[in-house]
C-alpha cells in the first residue's frame, strides 16, 4: 500500500459569490473517489443532493455517469467514479465544484494540507466552518442576496412568505460544527 493510499487531505470548500463568506474546513480520505466527495460536500454544505453537480480541476470536468448525455460529446469531461482525488490535485491546488446548474452554487476547493491519518479518526471529517448554507432553489447568489434582505426586514410584505420558504429556524449565521459532522454517520462513511 503507497504513502497516498492513507493520507489524509485537509481541504477548505469555499461558496463563491456569497457575502460574507460561507465556507467548511474538512478532512478525507486521499483516495477518495470524486462521487463520494461530492456527497461529503453536500453533507458539509447541508445541501440536499437533489440536482446535477461537477467538479473541474486543471481544464477537466468530472460528473456522475448518469448526468452525462452519450449522444454529446463534451471534450474533457470524465466520469466522477473512476477517479479519485490522490490523482488529480496536490497540495496548493485549487479546483471547482459545482452545484445546481439553474442556481449556479459554485465552490471553490483548495488542498490545503496533505497529512498522515490520525490513530481513532474517522474521516471524513469537518474541522470549522461558518454560516449557513443557504437554502436549496433561492435563485443563487443573487436570490439569496435578496431572501437575506427580506429576512432582515419583518415589515417587508414578503417576509412571512419567505419565512416560511426557508424554514422558521434558518438563521444565515449559525453553522453547526457537530450536526454536520454527525451527518457523517448516515451517509458518508
Amino acid at each position: 500500500m503507497g504513502t497516498a493510499d492513507v493520507q489524509v487531505v485537509q481541504l477548505k470548500v469555499t461558496l463563491q459569490e456569497v457575502e460574507p463568506a460561507v465556507w467548511r474546513r474538512i478532512q478525507v480520505r486521499r483516495q477518495v473517489r470524486l462521487d463520494r466527495l461530492h456527497l461529503i460536500i453536500q453533507a458539509v454544505m447541508e445541501w440536499t443532493n437533489s440536482h446535477l453537480h461537477e467538479f473541474l480541476t486543471k481544464g477537466q470536468r468530472y460528473r456522475a455517469l448518469e448526468q452525462m448525455d452519450e449522444d454529446i460529446d463534451e471534450p474533457g469531461m470524465n466520469d466522477e467514479q473512476e477517479f479519485r482525488l490522490a490523482k488529480l490535485v496536490y497540495e496548493g491546488d485549487v479546483f471547482e465544484y459545482e452545484y445546481d446548474f439553474g442556481d449556479c452554487w459554485e465552490h471553490e476547493i483548495e488542498v490545503e494540507k496533505i497529512l498522515e491519518p490520525e490513530a481513532g479518526i474517522k474521516y471524513p471529517m469537518c474541522l470549522a466552518g461558518e454560516r449557513a448554507c443557504p437554502p436549496e432553489n433561492c435563485g443563487g447568489p443573487w436570490g439569496y442576496e435578496e431572501l437575506l434582505k427580506v429576512l432582515d426586514d419583518p415589515g417587508h410584505e414578503d417576509y412571512e412568505d419567505c419565512r416560511r420558504w426557508a424554514g422558521e429556524d434558518f438563521d444565515p449565521e449559525r453553522f453547526d460544527l457537530e450536526k454536520v459532522n454527525g451527518s457523517f454517520k448516515k451517509s458518508t462513511r
